[in-house]
């Protein structure tokens, strides 16, 4: 089993990784001694394919726990959805002393995370991660929140899980979209902090779409390494290095609000043309070299994400980055490539140069 410490003092955890992870789900849960219950927050098709799993691992170790279904969707994570979780937790809890584990992809987590943060004014979180994207990145770092109609993750906390559990081998059950929109996470962390990273992607592609054991799993091992890294020093954005993670996000996230989070685009593909998106603006500004831009696109276009996409429109588009929550004194800060491995954050970018690069990614 690969163990990656995200450092934060008292509030520290492990990320495991190994295949066959899920079915040691309830040794961890005893050895952590966090609770005797556990609420589970997953969706109908993840519990349907791993729910028995889990359920006999806990009950194995005397864990008294429960099921709760949410929508498949963008649109678990809502005010509704949270409010109907927190009571169906309490009538559950009644005093028993609970912990909340998240049994899914980002959605899940996210949802499952506010709900823990917020109930009896935080109770433990457990991650169970159950899509590529959640592995690599979402169940990782602490970010919990719902969204509401003008943009994604706006109600929210920062709140750390107790463990996230990884297992590679439940990534065999996800339909190929699912596996691309997790991709996405991925080359991000090659363009930001680690260039021998993306040149593996580069290399290792097609072996990596077909769900090779071991490209996945190291994978996995070297994006949580370097997300720990930055969670680690920079747990809640206070010094602004954290942001960089958002590199592709503040477009992505807006094609996405355009949308209302529905399934034309999914997280994965609107962060690949806010990535592109990323770089166009840094070559308006001189700060990016053009070679760096074919090298992006090539990887998205090998791996089947998009570099355009279609039926947007535009003007929600630009609406919606005014929201974004990186905003700071009405100045949007945003995460821009030098090179391959390397990033800035700038705030001094003309509304012009942004509108030019989007447009520049949409067509029809």
């Amino acid at each position: 089993m690969k163990k990656i410490k995200v450092v934060l003092g008292k509030r520290s955890y492990n990320i495991c990784i190994k295949a066959g992870m899920l079915s040691s789900a309830g040794n961890i849960l005893k050895t952590l001694n966090i609770a005797n219950t556990a609420y589970i927050i997953t969706n109908k098709k993840i519990k349907s394919v791993y729910g028995k799993r889990l359920e006999a691992s806990l009950s194995k170790q005397g864990i008294l726990n429960k099921f709760h279904i949410v929508p498949d969707s963008e649109k678990a994570k809502s005010y509704a959805c949270w409010c109907k979780a927190i009571h169906n937790l309490a009538d559950f809890d009644k005093g028993k002393g609970v912990c909340v584990i998240a049994l899914g992809g980002g959605v899940v987590g996210d949802l499952a995370g506010f709900v823990a943060s917020t109930y009896r004014r935080g109770v433990p979180f457990i991650q169970i991660p159950t899509t590529l994207l959640a592995q690599v990145d979402s169940a990782i770092g602490g970010k919990v929140a719902i969204d509401i109609e003008c943009a994604k993750n706006l109600v929210g906390a920062f709140y750390q899980p107790k463990v996230v559990i990884s297992d590679p081998l439940v990534l065999r059950s996800l339909p190929p979209r699912q596996i691309r929109n997790g991709l996405a996470e991925v080359i991000k962390y090659g363009i930001i902090l680690d260039k021998k990273f993306f040149s593996y992607l580069e290399n290792n592609i097609s072996k990596i779409l077909k769900l090779n054991p071991a490209c996945l799993e190291h994978l996995i091992a070297c994006c949580s390494k370097l997300k720990a890294e930055v969670v680690s020093a920079d747990e809640e954005e206070k010094t602004g290095y954290r942001s960089i993670l958002n590199f592709g996000h503040t477009i992505g996230h807006a094609i996405e609000a355009s949308v209302s989070y529905g399934k034309s685009v999914n997280h994965g593909e609107a962060v690949a043309v806010g990535m592109l998106c990323a770089f166009d603006i840094a070559l308006m500004l001189n700060m990016a070299k053009e070679r760096d831009l074919i090298r992006l696109e090539a990887l998205i276009k090998k791996t089947g994400l998009p570099t355009r996409v279609k039926g947007i429109n535009i003007a929600k588009v630009i609406k919606a980055t005014s929201y974004d929550k990186k905003i700071i004194r009405g100045k949007k800060r945003w995460v821009l490539p030098v090179a391959i491995g390397h990033v800035a954050v700038c705030s001094k970018v003309d509304d012009s140069i942004i509108r030019e690069a989007i447009k520049k990614r949409f067509c029809g």
